[in-house]
């Protein structure tokens, strides 16, 4: 998705969410400054990791449940806070899309084994870029919400799930997997506002599934429901 084709999704989400597009850019200023010496790469380098099958590792409730269901010869894309499911279960990650939101330790261990990582900076998470964005070891593609530039690019999508969906939409992947997706039911952290987080995961599912191209599949990883028959029933 190119950013013209963006920003009226993204103006829509900023009126029903209050937020403001002028510290959106300004918050990229920031990610460029913190991130100098990082192995800044060009996403043309890796546009092969799109061409097969692309699995999108969300982070509901129940994502533990979908790991054993992720077809391992994939391209597997941890989504923010997922990160910690994909460690902790070993599975392959080849890439990590993330604002920096969550535990910040499986992360950055998912880019020390040289994932590569999508990082955005966006008005509510400059706090979290000033202490995190530097520390990623692998290679690193810096981007934003509402604008792009020589070192930073925009490519659709809100939240982690959703702009990792964009993301490998935006390279041509016509085959998406999401593991650990649930827009009725949100990981809710300590303190957070649920009503708002419900809001994010409606915008997500307009974004992955309204918005989404012809020719592009998309499939909800669920365990298959096993046949139960009429003899099977045990009758009171």
């Amino acid at each position: 998705m190119r950013l013209n084709e963006w920003l009226p999704t993204y103006r829509m989400i900023a009126k029903d969410l209050g937020l403001d597009e002028f510290l959106d850019s300004e918050a990229v200023k920031v990610l460029k400054w913190v991130t100098l010496n990082s192995d800044l790469v060009d996403d043309e380098d890796y546009a092969h990791l799109f061409q097969g099958k692309v699995t999108v590792v969300g982070n509901s409730p129940d994502v533990l449940s979908k790991i054993p269901l992720i077809d391992r010869d994939s391209t597997i894309v941890a989504a923010g806070s997922a990160a910690s499911a994909v460690v902790s279960s070993n599975i392959p990650c080849q890439i990590l899309v993330t604002d920096l939101d969550g535990p910040i330790g499986p992360q950055l261990e998912l880019s020390s084994r040289g994932a590569l990582t999508f990082i955005l900076a966006h008005g509510d998470n400059t706090d979290l870029v000033r202490g995190y964005a530097g520390q990623f070891d692998g290679p690193v593609i810096l981007t934003s919400q509402v604008s792009e530039g020589t070192t930073f690019s925009c490519y659709g999508g809100f939240s982690d799930g959703d702009r990792a969906v964009c993301i490998a939409r935006h390279f041509g992947c016509r085959h998406i997997d999401l593991a650990g997706f649930d827009y009725d039911n949100p990981s809710v952290k300590d303190g957070s506002d649920q009503a708002r987080k419900l809001k994010k995961l409606r915008w997500a599912r307009y974004i992955i599934e309204d918005l989404n191209p012809p020719g592009v599949e998309i499939r909800m990883l669920r365990p298959a429901r096993a046949y139960i028959s009429d003899k099977d029933i045990t009758r009171r």
